[in-house]
């Protein structure tokens, strides 16, 4: 099926800057994306024009607003772009990342195995917990497995986690999971709650701090003003703002800022 999208959308932006681990360029500009149990594959054909593999009920039910297309990111990045030069620049390079509403146990998990990692190797360790514990899904290009949900992993110890790369990190994966099964913390009541109450629930689990939380609270709940501080912020804080946390002065979207900073930062040349 084809999709015509006239906003801002890099398949290439999106999938790879940081906010999630499990989408992939499988093929020459083809790139896969995962959410519960839906799979589709997506290529661009023209400027707005988009070949996407799931029918028009899957695109209009699940993908639209996973990647969040009822907001105007043109605007967004026109009004980040106004804010100062150094983020016109920013906003001109991110240009094309959308921030995905991403499932919030998954989201939970990927970032607290982000800490102290690259990229790739978060994205091991969380393939590596797929295979063991997902389920598998078959498509025409591939068979993978999705991410498991809470009761795929509510035995799953420390000890089972070997294997995942994820060292001291097995044990806050094993508090997340114990909490959650305990009711401690509801993932599906944090949608109603402020910004810094769920922050607050989300820290309660053992290893979350705030640049953990304020990723979930970004990238699954969508709260885009959120600004999660890793060390590719903390340095553009630090060296090209004299460490002033300029992301305080932005009144909206300040999150949505984060992600074409962070983009910028990390994978611009000078």
């Amino acid at each position: 099926m084809r999709v015509t999208i006239k906003d801002d959308f890099d398949l290439n932006k999106t999938a790879n800057c940081g906010q999630c681990f499990r989408a992939k360029e499988i093929d020459i500009g083809i790139y896969r994306f995962i959410t519960n149990r839906n799979v589709v594959y997506i290529r661009k054909l023209e400027d707005t024009l988009f070949d996407v593999s799931c029918d028009a009920d899957e695109w209009i039910n699940i993908w639209e607003g996973y990647f969040d297309l009822a907001t105007d990111y043109q605007k967004i990045r026109s009004d980040i772009s106004k804010l100062n030069d150094y983020l016109r620049k920013a906003a001109q390079i991110g240009e094309g990342i959308r921030i995905l509403k991403q499932d919030p146990f998954e989201t939970l998990i990927s970032f607290i195995i982000s800490q102290r990692k690259s990229i790739p190797s978060i994205k091991t360790s969380v393939e590596r917990i797929a295979a063991k514990y997902g389920s598998p899904i078959t498509t025409k290009y591939e068979t993978i497995n999705s991410f498991p949900t809470l009761e795929e992993m509510k035995s799953v110890s420390p000890l089972d986690l070997s294997g995942c790369g994820l060292a001291y990190r097995a044990d806050y994966i094993r508090d997340a999971i114990e909490k959650l099964l305990k009711g401690d913390i509801v993932l599906d009541m944090l949608w109603n709650k402020g910004d810094e109450e769920l922050i607050d629930e989300l820290k309660k689990i053992r290893g979350v701090g705030d640049k953990v939380a304020n990723c979930v609270a970004l990238f699954a709940y969508h709260r885009v003003d959120r600004v999660p501080i890793d060390v590719w912020i903390a340095r553009a804080i630090d060296d090209d703002f004299n460490g002033h946390n300029f992301f305080a002065d932005i009144e909206q979207n300040a999150g949505i800022a984060q992600q074409y900073v962070f983009y910028a930062k990390k994978f611009a040349k000078k």
